[in-house]
């Protein structure tokens, strides 16, 4: 943004603003494209930018497109709420390097095959309490449920309260339901609200095992000297979010795309392989739609100038149907190869739970098509999420046998 412009608005674009569209925007993204792949958005005082080459180099140039949008973007949250912004995924070098750096090796591949036993009990445990349903929510009975309790347990937070996080996670992503002054307003207090007592709640956590020798992540937090306080908050808030909502959409998205495309019964008898499947959903029906960066410098995108200080939104889910990357980019192809999506990111910044999400989905559609012959999505009228870059659906009503 340049110095004489107003702050960007975090909220969908205009064509995104239906149900309708939201549940499948991907036509548009294709005619931005074509038509408009690099635009500002006078609405939202940003840029949009939608195909793979740019989005690409967008995500992996952080020297240029800085992750660090707090002085650029509309806060929800008042000046002294700031703990939740003073994160790895919205900073640079040196800071993204202490704040990652410290919990890295708690998310790397093999550390998180280690968890496979427990990850398998737990997705049993959930099914057996929906065993004898003959009709269930993939969302609210299994597929949301399962990811937070995953990481309350890696946080050493009790599971049981998982209404609560998912109330707060929710609101902390929401973007309002209507374009009125009192539905923003309604949004930017649940968002306040959430935020203060979730740093409450860690805060609180986070003194309890300052002194602690535990091997959870809040008190690997607790008792590092790379983090201050509010760093600390922050860190316990992102992993929370982080780690329950792009599973959740993964899950249901997989569901979805099996249903739609036919492929369930080739998925679950092995004919397909259900990893390069999970591969195609996260390209498919990406759970992040896009990520803001903010231009550190004068640069030139696709063409157009854009000022430093510019706010800029990479279209994570248009790149990865950008055809020139991708053969027959609107066909779901379960088993394509390569397939070189970006659906979490690049660079130093790409997802830190990567490797989890991955695992967990994968775990999660083995016992759940193994349980079930047949899962059948019952709501021809789909509810999106409501959020300016997720996607997903807030309820997946299915029959079963």
């Amino acid at each position: 943004m340049a110095s004489d412009q107003p702050a960007a608005v975090l909220r969908p674009p205009k064509a995104l603003r239906d149900r309708e569209r939201q549940v499948a925007p991907f036509d548009w993204y294709e005619k931005m494209r074509l038509e408009s792949p690099v635009r500002y958005d006078d609405d939202r005082n940003m840029w949009d930018v939608f195909r793979y080459e740019d989005v690409d180099r967008i995500l992996s140039d952080y020297e240029t497109f800085t992750s660090n949008v707090r002085d650029a973007t509309e806060s929800p949250f008042d000046d002294d709420q700031q703990g939740f912004n003073r994160t790895m995924i919205n900073s640079e070098p040196p800071e993204h390097d202490r704040l990652r750096g410290f919990v890295n090796e708690r998310f790397r591949p093999g550390t998180i095959r280690e968890l496979q036993p427990r990850l398998e009990e737990l997705t049993d445990e959930f099914l057996d309490g929906i065993a004898d349903e003959d009709r269930i929510d993939v969302v609210g009975d299994f597929a949301y449920p399962f990811p937070v309790t995953v990481i309350a347990e890696l946080l050493g937070i009790p599971a049981d309260r998982r209404d609560e996080f998912k109330a707060w996670s929710d609101a902390l992503v929401a973007s309002p339901r209507e374009e009125t002054k009192a539905a923003v307003e309604k949004n930017q207090q649940e968002r306040q609200r959430a935020r203060r007592e979730m740093g409450e709640y860690f805060g609180d956590l986070l003194d309890e095992r300052s002194d602690g020798d535990g091997d959870d992540l809040v008190t690997l937090a607790a008792t590092s000297d790379e983090l201050d306080r509010e760093e600390k908050v922050g860190f316990c808030m992102l992993l929370l979010i982080a780690g329950n909502i792009t599973t959740t959409n993964l899950i249901t998205n997989a569901i979805w795309c099996f249903h739609e495309q036919g492929t369930m019964e080739a998925v679950r008898s092995g004919e397909i392989d259900r990893k390069k499947a999970i591969e195609e959903v996260l390209r498919y029906r990406s759970p992040v739609q896009s990520l803001r960066r903010v231009a550190a410098r004068d640069v030139e995108v696709g063409g157009k100038s854009i000022e430093k200080g510019d706010v800029i939104s990479a279209w994570i889910a248009s790149a990865n149907r950008d055809s020139d990357v991708f053969d027959d980019p609107t066909e779901f192809r379960p088993e394509r190869s390569p397939n070189r999506h970006i659906a979490f990111g690049k660079g130093i910044h790409y997802c830190l739970g990567a490797p989890l999400a991955r695992v967990e989905a994968d775990i999660a559609l083995k016992a759940l098509l193994e349980q079930f012959d047949t899962i059948e999505p019952t709501d021809a009228a789909k509810k999106p999420v409501p959020s300016q870059v997720l996607y997903g659906l807030e309820s997946l009503p299915c029959r079963v046998e």
